[in-house]
Formats: C-alpha cells, structure tokens, sequence
C-alpha cells in the first residue's frame, strides 16, 4: 500500500474525488466518511455495495486495474486508489468544477444546501450546477426538495414562517430564497394549499408535510407530534384513512366508522375493483378450491423452494393477455417496480420519468442509483429535451411512465414516448397498473387502446385492482423478463403470492376474456357519472379513465368537502399531500361496473351538495 505519511501532492484531489463516489453510493454527508471509518461496521456498506462502489472508484478516477475486494476501511480504498493510479496521469486530476458549481466555503448555505442534495440522491459533487433546473436535469420531485429545504433549514435555524413558502426550480434560487429567509426579507408568496404553522383562527392547519423532517434525538419524536395532530384531524372528522370494511368490495359496502363507533353503509367510489371481479362466483371458488388443495403459503421464495405451478400457469396466461412473450409475477405492485427498475438501470444510467408517475417508480428509481430525470407531465417537447441533456452522460436510458395516472386519470402520450425513445435509443417501462381490465377493447391496457401491442419494451402491472387479487408483474422479452428473476431483489428475496390467490387471478382473466360486457358497462359508467360531474360545474382535469378527479386545490377545503360527501352517506378518497402536490388536493373517485344508474345519479347529487355547502361550487341559483 502507499505510504500514506508521504502523501503526494495529487492525493488530496484523488481523496476528494473518491469520497464523493462513496458519498453518492451511500447518501452519508462527507463529513461522516474518515479515513478509519469501517465500510462495514462504520458505514453499513455490503458487499454487494462495496464492489459497485470500487468499480464506481475505477471508472471515475479511470484507473487501469481493478481494486481489490476485500478493503474494510475508507483508508484503505483511498491507499488502494492510490496505487492504481501509479502510471496512470489523469487518474487523480480533479476535473473542473460545473458551470456554476458552488463555491466550496465550509458553512456556507451553498454548502449545505449541496451536501444535502447529495444526500439524497446518488449525484457526485461536479454534477451540481447551479443554474440547474430541480426537476429536468436534476430529477428532485417535490417531496425531496421539501425534504432539502427543511434540513438545510433546520440545521441553520431558519424560521418555519419564512422557509415553508420557498418554492425555487434551480439551487442558484434556492440558496438565495434561504439566505433572504437568514436575513429576514421576504420570501417568496406560498403557492395556493400550502401553510405555515396554524391557520389565522388559531386552528391546527398543517399538512403531512410539516413531520417528515423533524430532528431529535428521540426518533419518535416525530411520531408524537404527528400523533397529536392525528388526533385533531379526527376529532374534525376530516381524516377516515384506514376505516375497516365489513362486507364484500360492491357498489354499496359496509364500514365501521371509527370516529362514530358504528357501522355505515356507504355508496363506495373508493374501490379500484374496475370490472367487479372481487366478489365473481368463478373468481372467489377458484381461491378457495386452490386454498384446500395446497394451503395457505407456499413459504419460499420462488428461487429456493417458493415456485408452485399455478405461479407458472398465471405467467403464461398474462403473458399471453399482454401479447407478450413472457412474464415474471412480483410480490407486489409496488416490488415490481422496485424490483424492475433497479435491476435494470444502474448509476452510469439514466432513468428519465413523468412529474405525475407513481410513488413506486419514484422509489425503485433511488433504490437503481441511476441519474434521474422528470420531464413535465405528457410535455414530448420537455421529454426530448430531457433525452437530449442527458444523451452525453448516461449509458443507457429508460423511460418510465404509468399508463393511467392515479391521482389525475389521464393517460400518457405512449405514440410520442415511443416515437422519442426510439430517436434517442431509450427503452420503455410502461406501468398498467390502472389500465389493465380497463383500457383497450380487451381490456390489455395501455398500448393495446393506441394500437401499439408489441412496441412497447416492458409493461408492468398490478393485480390488486381491476385482476381483483394480489401481486405485480412485468411482461417482455424472454431474456429480459429471466435476467428480472435472478437480479431483482423484491424477486430474489421474498416469498411470493399464495396459489390460492394465483388461481383466482387465473380466474379473472378467464371472466375478463369469456365477459367481454364487463368492460362495455364499466365505459358507459364512467362517461355517464363524468358527464354529470361536469354538469355540475367541478374540475376533472383531463380524466380519460375510471378515475375522476374533483381538483380542489386547498387542502383544508378538500378534506372538508370529504368529510360533507361521506356525511351523505358516499365514500371516495380525500388525496392530499404527499399523494399530492400542496396545492392540488382533490377527491379521488373511482368508477366501477357495478355501479348502477341509480348509483351514478345519487352519487352526482351528493357531490354538488357537498360542492355547494363547501364553497367548492357557487351556491345554487
């Protein structure tokens, strides 16, 4: 190893370089990576992270040989840096700084607020520009910049009045917005829906947002205070998140109201059971014949002992419902994207996604450690201009979109995605997950309704809604969807769906396809209850599924609108923060086949009600 008590005079440059590779890898502040610090025991770093990281070290420091894998110290991987980069020059040249890259002044707002980007994402110090826009070429969503500026806010003692209305798209504006917090100016005016600690009546006025970031010692602390405020939003009845069902998922179903001690039934539009397959005779004895037959679980997971024939037979039957080649069954909805995401892009990638994608995508993109990118919602013009910025800087590219989007009901522009991937050479993972059972004339989802079978790389889905059952899946290309099994961890790593629920799912399918009517009726509901929506004078944005959204915008007036509809006896879901944008809060309703006219027309009368008595809509002529 290198002498270290000699450094040479390049060292500190080399030094700098690889700690920002362990930096990003691991999200821990620079200031916590010193030279005895253990990878394992001080920094919890595995082996699997461990040789991604000494390969990140011998790509960025361009080093002519590998490292070795057994280093356990930081000192270590630093004298081992060292000694590669012995005949070769530029290996510990420190590259210029960005354009705009932050002056390195030890507790300055400049510093804080990148230590704490890089923490969390997986980005390198030089990545950092600061004329860079948040979403496109930095790929921070909302909730993380929040997240940033609650922490840069904290730990420089800035008031919560002041910083709460910071909304920047760049860090050039973000540092400045929080330095006039410091000094006491204005900051910017808080966008519509957002609030600063209690409203002008003394009333308990904060959202979710105001207990992600608070620092105690005690980690509970958090919990406590969120507690209290819980308890308020209860005794207000403006949240029901959790309430207990005790009848079978219909047009019209049973609920134990916690806040009232008793049992209602409600007219339910809070049920993604799109084709009412949930209580079908075919679908509930399938569960049940296969549930006696083999039991509860299967206890493995598919790897090592978990993989029964049903789970295999329900892979080739949604493969063959997607008009695919071949299918791989998650745990999950969620650990599919998880799962799939990370296995297939990785740091020296690109994963560019939709400002409006699921929680999921958003997540199984952190957990990949690939540059990410959000273009504006269905804005191809922005997408390409995305694709283009990061062409130089990734190895490969996958575009991630949902189908249907959850909170909004639209759809994504799939001819123009695929028209951009294909001049760009990106992949497409298209999520179904509220398009499968409901668009295309079979009911395939997404690519089916723009005649597109076939052209999309990979399709996910969940089977928790319109599939009325459990789990996620991807289908694809054979190589594809086997390279998924052996290298996605939600895979790999967990026990999958009982057999009883895999031949219920075999089921639906076998009713989707033999009850084509499903999907007919399903339509002339969601038209018949929009149109009348829209009658009545409320926003649904740009629905095109069986989600429609009632836009609100304030989120104390969207709970209150909640707590008017299901006071009238209906049952939808009030999305806020952080399902949600601050500022966009909305009822959520989803639309079923089940559904009567009856039902569409009581439930249209109960909304303008609770518009009307809420101020959401203009009082009665």
């Amino acid at each position: 190893m290198t002498n270290t008590s000699e450094p040479r005079e390049d060292m500190p440059h080399l030094s700098r370089r690889v700690l920002d590779v362990i930096a990003s890898h691991t999200l821990y502040d620079r200031s916590r990576l010193t030279p005895d610090s253990t990878l394992e025991g001080d920094l919890g770093i595995d082996s699997v992270m461990r040789e991604e990281i000494l390969a990140s070290v011998k790509e960025r420091l361009n080093l002519p040989s590998d490292l070795p894998s057994d280093l356990s110290t930081i000192q270590e991987v630093l004298d081992a840096a060292a000694d590669a980069a012995q005949g070769a020059p530029d290996a510990a040249v420190d590259p210029a700084p960005a354009p705009g890259a932050p002056p390195d002044r030890p507790g300055s707002l400049h510093e804080a607020v990148v230590d704490t980007i890089l923490r969390h994402t997986h980005y390198r110090r030089h990545q950092l520009d600061l004329d860079a826009d948040f979403e496109s070429e930095l790929g921070l969503d909302s909730v993380t910049l929040a997240s940033v500026v609650e922490e840069v806010s904290a730990s420089f003692r800035l008031p919560d009045t002041a910083t709460s209305a910071v909304t920047t798209r760049t860090m050039r504006e973000l540092v400045a917005a929080l330095d006039a917090c410091r000094t006491g100016a204005p900051a910017s005016p808080a966008p519509a829906g957002t609030r600063q600690e209690t409203a002008g009546d003394g009333r308990d006025d904060r959202s979710m947002k105001d207990f992600r970031e608070k620092r105690d010692p005690d980690l509970f602390a958090k919990a406590r205070d969120f507690g209290a405020h819980l308890r308020e939003r209860r005794k207000e009845q403006l949240y029901w998140y959790g309430m207990p069902a005790h009848s079978r998922s219909g047009s019209r179903t049973v609920i134990f109201d916690e806040l009232a001690g008793r049992k209602r039934e409600f007219l339910m539009f809070a049920s993604n059971n799109y084709l009412g397959l949930a209580t079908h005779p075919r679908v509930v004895d399938a569960i049940c014949d296969a549930t006696r037959a083999y039991g509860a679980t299967h206890t493995g997971s598919r790897i090592i002992g978990g993989t029964h024939h049903l789970h295999k037979e329900l892979e080739r039957r949604l493969a063959a419902f997607k008009q695919r080649p071949a299918c791989i069954v998650y745990p999950g909805g969620y650990s599919a994207n998880l799962g799939a995401i990370s296995a297939l892009a990785k740091h020296y990638d690109a994963v560019v996604i939709d400002k409006l994608n699921h929680m999921s995508i958003a997540d199984g993109c952190k957990l990949s450690g690939a540059v990410r990118r959000i273009y504006q919602h269905n804005d191809m013009a922005d997408l390409e201009r995305v694709l283009e910025r990061c062409a130089e800087e990734a190895a490969g590219k996958l575009i991630v979109t949902d189908g249907v989007f959850s909170m909004h009901g639209d759809i994504c522009d799939l001819p123009g995605i695929l028209a951009l991937a294909r001049k760009y050479g990106a992949r497409i993972l298209l999520d179904d997950a509220h398009a499968t059972g409901v668009l295309g004339s079979r009911g395939a989802g997404t690519a089916e309704h723009f005649g597109l079978k076939g052209q999309v790389d990979l399709e996910l889905g969940t089977m928790s809604k319109a599939l009325a059952g459990m789990g996620g899946f991807v289908v694809g290309e054979e190589d594809v969807v086997e390279y998924l099994r052996f290298y996605s961890n939600s895979y790999v790593f967990a026990a999958n769906i009982p057999a009883g629920v895999a031949a219920g799912l075999i089921a639906s399918l076998d009713v989707i396809e033999s009850e084509p009517e499903r999907i007919e009726r399903l339509w002339l509901n969601i038209h018949t209850l929009r149109a009348g929506l829209l009658d009545a004078g409320f926003d649904l944005e740009n629905s095109e599924s069986a989600i429609l959204p009632i836009v609100i915008g304030d989120e104390r007036r969207a709970l209150e609108m909640g707590r008017a509809v299901r006071a009238r006896g209906l049952f939808c879901q009030t999305v806020v923060f952080p399902g949600v944008p601050l500022g966009d809060a909305r009822l959520r309703i989803s639309v079923t086949s089940e559904h009567t006219q009856e039902d569409l027309a009581e439930a249209v009368g109960i909304f303008t009600e609770a518009g009307r008595e809420t101020g959401v809509l203009p009082p009665a002529a």
